[in-house]
């Protein structure tokens, strides 16, 4: 394979043109003159976690709620370890975004008063079957921002702890990207397909969340040496099962209830309102052998079945084919619930790149949003953009002072060698699927899959620390003959980065401070004196060293001191 190279020069790169990316972007564009290029692996019109739509805002300040409330809320559910400071300053600006959705096109369903449908206290109702289209439309539409689809960013061009820009091959064509910039956004959300999922074979892509995002961020934060946050606070969703659907949409939809196979209501009323509690009890019911557990949907209206039917075409249509195959509804029969595979995302849980209150990591030209970032759960879709213009405006305030430099080009070379020396490799012992499903039972079964009911042990992790070790090298020596096995590779090689990284976490945090999400058999109870701490990161030397971070209040402005 022989790479055409191009030298590419912008004042901001944001990778990842997801929800975040997107909404950064279009604030840079239209509060200032610089040139924003955002680098996309996919098309920015279709890309990351909306992709194929959404039906609700969850994160809103709806009526009787304040931003201060809200905080409370996020920091009650995650057991107290939370970035205060970070939630707060997105919590401001969760109904901002809403408008601005809005405004672009995203039809908000409204009651005879024009208020808008609250599905919760802190969810409105949307059709958002077509937010990304109306997000990368905004985008594209500006003079000073440009889109490259389909380019895999491999990693960040760095110079004493500077990003000077990214890295970074086509999909479509045989070229190789440098890209040198003053400010770099990282806006590529979390990791899925680290564990065996709960669908095989075929099907192993229909999961909880996108299967196209691999890590790839934080894999580059961790090989530069960033600061990394949480990543034991896993997220496992509870969800309709086989379809993976969301079971939020029914649980609010029509405020039922969890049952188990005995036709009772096994959730108690601490758990009904702690989203890992739900999904613990729901184990537990398993464990013990009253499964499966329902959502108690048996009995509902023709009416409230009808819009169970819209809503899940709308964004989970697999869910409603299977009725449709069946020829049956939610009103006839109970809908089946299960808890998907762990994920490491900071928007629902709270992992990611250690930033401080502008949304700057610990590299210097590096912010991290969205998803990407760490320390501030539950920000779902307005929290990302909230976190999109928080980063922005920080770009705006600062760029002036900073500079684009070049990286010196026997690096840039070495950069080179690392992607296109999988086209000179001999024949492996291994293919790539072979790496993937491998990672994929190490992790299930040493690291707290479903295999084990999401609880692990500290031998456990010394088995999966060394497995994944060997997959590295393996990795390595993997051995590509088009653009999209060079892709495959270059995933399966974040993940487990993210994966080496997520163990030294799990083993690190000695309690078990969220249920399921980080089950530890040898601790199996919450430590507060102890354990009231953020566990964080840096990879070095090829080691992770863990580091133990004191608590944020929400009035706090935190600055690196690095």
């Amino acid at each position: 394979m022989n790479f055409d190279l191009k030298t590419l020069e912008t004042d901001v790169l944001i990778i990842g043109g997801g929800t975040a990316g997107c909404y950064c972007a279009l604030t840079i564009a239209e509060n200032s003159n610089l040139q924003v290029l955002i680098a996309d692996k996919a098309n920015i019109k279709r890309s990351g976690c909306l992709a194929a739509g959404v039906n609700a805002l969850n994160a809103y300040i709806g009526k009787g709620e304040t931003p201060e409330t809200f905080v409370d809320y996020v920091k009650k559910d995650s057991e107290g370890i939370i970035r205060e400071d970070l939630v707060y300053s997105a919590a401001k600006r969760l109904n901002k975004a809403a408008k601005r959705l809005e405004a672009l096109g995203l039809p908000i369903f409204k009651d005879e008063n024009g208020e808008y449908v609250q599905r919760g206290k802190r969810s409105i109702k949307i059709n958002g079957e077509n937010i990304k289209p109306l997000l990368a439309k905004a985008v594209t539409s500006q003079d000073n921002t440009a889109v490259l689809n389909n380019v895999n960013i491999v990693d960040y061009l760095v110079k004493d702890d500077r990003v000077l820009g990214a890295i970074g091959f086509s999909l479509n064509e045989n070229i190789i990207y440098v890209i040198h910039a003053k400010q770099t956004i990282c806006a590529t959300g979390g990791a899925s397909g680290l564990y065996k999922p709960n669908n095989p074979t075929f099907s192993r892509h229909k999961m909880w969340y996108s299967p196209f995002n691999t890590g790839a961020g934080y894999a580059m934060g961790i090989r530069a040496g960033a600061e990394m946050t949480s990543f034991e606070m896993r997220f496992i969703a509870l969800r309709c099962k086989d379809t993976i659907a969301p079971t939020g949409t029914i649980a609010q939809g029509v405020n039922t209830v969890q049952i188990n196979a005995k036709g009772e209501e096994y959730l108690k009323d601490s758990q009904i309102c702690s989203t890992h509690l739900r999904l613990y009890a729901t184990v537990m019911e398993n464990v013990k052998g009253s499964g499966p557990c329902f959502l108690k949907t048996k009995g509902i209206t023709e009416g409230q079945q009808s819009e169970l039917f819209k809503a899940y075409l709308n964004m989970a249509p697999a869910q409603a084919l299977k009725w449709l195959e069946k020829n049956t509804g939610p009103a006839e029969e109970n809908v089946e619930i299960e808890g998907t595979e762990p994920y490491i995302v900071g928007g629902h849980a709270a992992s990611g790149y250690w930033v401080d209150h502008a949304r700057k990591t610990t590299l210097k030209n590096l912010y991290a949003i969205g998803d990407a970032a760490g320390g501030s759960p539950k920000k779902y879709v307005t929290g990302c953009l909230a976190e999109g213009e928080i980063a922005a405006t920080s770009v705006i305030e600062t760029i002036e002072t900073a500079q684009i430099h070049q990286l010196d080009p026997e690096k840039i070379s070495k950069k080179i060698s690392c992607i296109d020396h999988f086209f000179y490799n001999d024949s492996p012992l291994y293919s790539i699927e072979e790496v993937e499903e491998t990672m994929q039972k190490v992790m299930d079964e040493y690291a707290g899959g479903i295999t084990t009911a999401y609880t692990y042990s500290r031998n456990k992790l010394g088995i999966a620390a060394e497995r994944i070790e060997e997959l590295l090298k393996t990795a390595a020596d993997l051995k590509a003959e088009t653009l999209h096995e060079l892709l495959s590779i270059c995933e399966i090689i974040d993940r487990l980065y993210v994966c080496a990284v997520l163990i030294r976490h799990l083993e690190a945090r000695k309690e078990t401070r969220w249920r399921c999400y980080q089950e530890n058999i040898d601790y199996p109870q919450k430590d507060d004196q102890k354990w009231m701490k953020y566990v964080n990161s840096i990879y070095k030397d090829g080691r992770v060293q863990i580091l133990l971070r004191d608590l944020v209040g929400r009035d706090e402005i935190y600055e690196h001191t690095n």
